[in-house]
């Protein structure tokens, strides 16, 4: 069975599910039906057990057999380029060095987003599911190290998934740079069309075939009112009995649940300027780095400004988001 020709490894919650979905819609190429399989994250054997909310059931939709792994591309028309999206491979060394050892001439895609818009995408994404049980995103952002320390999973690290310039580092140790494609999120949001077409020409498939990049694992901001936190609670109940069942089961009975939740989501609140100046202290050298590696100018990472969301984005006429 075939493995992929490319994979979009990065970044999470920069819109690779939204890519994903773009590109699934080419001729000439097939995207594995499970968008995040995490096969290089696992090495041929199960997930490590891990400690977090909704970690043990998550685990359990990893697909880390080799071949059912490579049954996700056994559906691809012949002649298709094969791929798959896992974001959490980027922030992964090992997983760049499966990844190479398996396809070394794989081509590779990375969507990287401000670092603190998108830990803060992160923290909003596993609070509006139920699982975050702290309200404030910087004082969940400290409880970084000893949640890493108990094991929990990678989804859980807000700021070191962003830190992509030693993520890159390590990568073109491994991988030459005509084979990695690198993107910039906002481009995707408000420039999709051109920048679908950069991929598809990166990949060497027909360009101006996709041309809209749908919304996909958008979500909404949840208020920390008092009737939020008890269905909250009762959801991360829910989840950890989840483990017990097959995936599908508790993700279906879960859906009512969610809506009731999430069912007057709102724009995300725009992180206070403090906050944000002490966490882009955090990033500052590594920003320094991608600069370096790409040859963008990041200086807008650096500063305070609106418009860090999709959502809010996407609601602003066509003009203003090109010059944001």
């Amino acid at each position: 069975m075939p493995l992929p020709h490319f994979f979009v490894i990065g970044a999470p919650k920069a819109g690779t599910t939204a890519l994903h979905a773009a590109l699934a819609g080419h001729p000439q190429l097939y995207l594995s039906p499970v968008k995040e399989p995490k096969y290089f994250l696992c090495d041929d054997r199960p997930p490590p057990n891990q400690g977090g909310p909704g970690d043990a059931h998550s685990a359990l939709e990893w697909v880390w057999d080799r071949r059912q792994y490579e049954a996700l591309f056994a559906a691809a028309p012949s002649g298709a380029l094969r791929g798959e999206s896992t974001p959490l491979y980027l922030a992964d060394p090992a997983a760049h060095q499966r990844i190479h050892s398996a396809v070394p001439d794989a081509r590779l895609i990375v969507v990287l987003r401000d670092p603190v818009d998108r830990a803060y995408s992160n923290w909003a994404h596993l609070w509006a599911d139920g699982l975050e049980t702290i309200d404030d995103f910087v004082e969940a952002c400290a409880e970084e190290p000893a949640r890493r320390d108990a094991g929990w999973a990678p989804f859980w690290r807000y700021l070191e998934t962003g830190l992509y310039g030693r993520q890159l580092l390590h990568l073109f140790t491994l991988f030459p740079r005509d084979q990695v494609h690198i993107i910039r999120y906002m481009e995707l949001v408000d420039s999709p069309s051109a920048t679908l077409d950069g991929v598809c020409r990166f990949l060497g498939v027909e360009e101006g075939v996709v041309t809209e990049v749908p919304a996909r694992n958008v979500g909404g901001y949840v208020p920390p009112t008092a009737y939020a936190r008890v269905l909250r609670a009762t959801f991360r109940s829910g989840a950890s009995l989840g483990r017990h069942f097959p995936p599908q089961v508790w993700r279906k009975a879960s859906l009512p649940l969610q809506w009731l939740i999430q069912r007057t989501p709102q724009h995300r609140p725009e992180l206070p300027a403090g906050d944000r100046a002490r966490l882009v202290s955090h990033f500052a050298e590594d920003i320094d780095i991608v600069e370096e590696v790409t040859g963008w100018d990041l200086q807008a990472w650096r500063t305070y400004r609106e418009g860090g969301t999709y959502s809010v984005r996407k609601s602003w006429a066509p003009s203003r988001r090109l010059v944001s």
